[in-house]
């Protein structure tokens, strides 16, 4: 497969040749490069590390079937997005254990499985109280379980890949410890820690901050509190639901000024109303409306429970509400939530011997997806 375009990168003229990984990256030469439109640009395929549901499809109902799945992940792959964990959020063992067993299911049978790189378990060892609990259900919160997380790891065959809890609970430094030494990445979420109890994970071995400026208490104190410390603390990167919904343009701008492009991680926290019109939603074993403008809120209240961002999307609000350059807001969206999970083959961007994950498109009001390739294979 050949395809040429700016490279999103380097902003030069370039033909990609691959099958399955990237043979080539090939910089044309300038007899060639007037043949190439020069708003059409060439980057690796997208990758959304937290995704909860996609289409009208919730990934935390485990009895959703591979046909329902697959119709999802086809809309998720539509956004440019080529690799995906899907994420199962705070719940009764029972259910979250099927729903984590169901979607390990679709990733080895459905044709277009190989999309879905691992699974991203966002609870249930969260803080219990409103407002860092977000839209998770109060009575299924519970401290860290070792067993628990073994029980998850051999219903998926080893593919947790991240898990998000709050590090205030006392068994929480060990317990990342153990999951670490796994190789799963660890994030800090939905919590209202001390800056002390965010040393403490962090020098466990925790990386990440879950959709940091969300999860977190409407009023709190200026300083000090748990968004600063995690946003001081440079052996983080962070997460940002970068939707105009979730974070406003200013703390967007000052977050990513502390956490550099390098520690930023763009996600969509995506549930089921993504992709689909203003209704009602099943979310796990509550419900949510989606919003004319595009709010999705547990119904009764004004609480968000995930988005209905699309990556595409999310990549131009990055410039737009962010003030990144189209490759910094790239880098937010490929290669730096690949190294946070370790995805090998989509660590180093478009370079020979990565994945053939490419995407073609044009910068309008968003990014307009022209062509995608999932290892060689079109899928747009």
């Amino acid at each position: 497969m050949n395809c040429s375009g700016i490279d999103v990168s380097t902003g030069e003229p370039v033909e990609v040749i691959f099958d399955s990984i990237i043979r080539e990256v090939r910089p044309l030469a300038a007899s060639e490069a007037p043949e190439i439109d020069t708003d059409v640009w060439i980057a690796p395929g997208f990758v959304d590390i937290q995704v909860n549901g996609f289409a009208g499809v919730d990934f935390n109902h485990p009895t959703i079937s591979l046909e329902d799945i697959s119709d999802a992940l086809e809309m998720i792959l539509s956004t440019g997005t080529m690799r995906c964990l899907p994420t199962v959020i705070t719940g009764g063992p029972d259910e979250m254990l099927a729903c984590l067993a169901n979607l390990r299911r679709a990733q080895v049978q459905l044709p277009r499985g190989h999309a879905i790189s691992g699974f991203h378990v966002e609870g249930p060892y969260i803080g219990a109280e409103d407002g860092p609990r977000g839209a998770h259900p109060a009575r299924w919160v519970r401290p860290p379980s070792i067993d628990e997380y073994r029980r998850w790891q051999h219903a998926t065959d080893g593919n947790i890949r991240l898990i998000t809890l709050s590090p205030h609970w006392p068994e929480a430094p060990a317990w990342i410890a153990a999951v670490v030494k796994d190789g799963v990445a660890v994030s800090i979420g939905h919590t209202a820690a001390t800056a002390d109890q965010i040393t403490l994970a962090t020098d466990a071995g925790a990386t990440l901050s879950t959709h940091l400026g969300n999860g977190a208490h409407a009023v709190m104190r200026r300083h000090p509190n748990y968004l600063w410390d995690q946003l001081a603390e440079d052996r983080l990167s962070a997460s940002f639901i970068a939707d105009g919904i979730h974070l406003g343009q200013a703390f967007l701008r000052t977050a990513l000024r502390a956490k550099t492009v390098q520690r930023t991680v763009l996600v969509t926290d995506a549930s089921a109303p993504a992709g689909n019109p203003p209704g009602r939603y099943r979310l796990g074993e509550q419900y949510a409306d989606l919003t004319p403008d595009g709010r999705v809120v547990l119904v009764g209240t004004d609480r968000l429970a995930g988005s209905a961002l699309k990556m595409n999307q999310g990549v131009a609000n990055m410039m737009k509400l962010g003030g990144l350059s189209l490759r910094d807001a790239v880098q937010t969206a490929t290669v730096n939530p690949a190294r946070i999970i370790n995805l090998e083959g989509r660590m180093h961007g478009l370079q020979e011997g990565e994945r053939g994950d490419v995407i073609v498109f044009r910068m309008n009001d968003t990014i307009e997806i022209i062509s995608a390739y999932l290892e060689g294979e079109r899928v747009v």
